[in-house]
């Protein structure tokens, strides 16, 4: 069995336990607008929040008229359970 991205149903994402130099000012920031705890889960979710917004941004490159409002639209018309 495979996934929608054809990897194996047994895979399982890459971690690697590193040691990285931070700005604790910068996480620290990082955590109160992220709503994260830990210095994992904030860098987590800075990278999580990172490419989310680099699609975003592709998506408006591919239709600079693309509003939040049209958006939001097309996205309930394809999930009517988001209604």
């Amino acid at each position: 069995m495979h996934d929608r991205m054809g990897r194996s149903a047994y895979y399982l994402p890459m971690k690697k336990h590193t040691t990285m130099d931070l700005d604790m000012d910068l996480v620290d920031e990082a955590s109160v607008a992220l709503g994260t705890r830990r210095i994992s889960e904030t860098v987590h979710a800075a990278l999580a929040e990172t490419v989310a917004l680099r699609r975003r941004l592709r998506l408006l490159e591919l239709d600079p008229d693309l509003t939040l409002e049209r958006l939001d639209s097309e996205r309930r018309d394809r999930h009517p359970a988001a209604r």
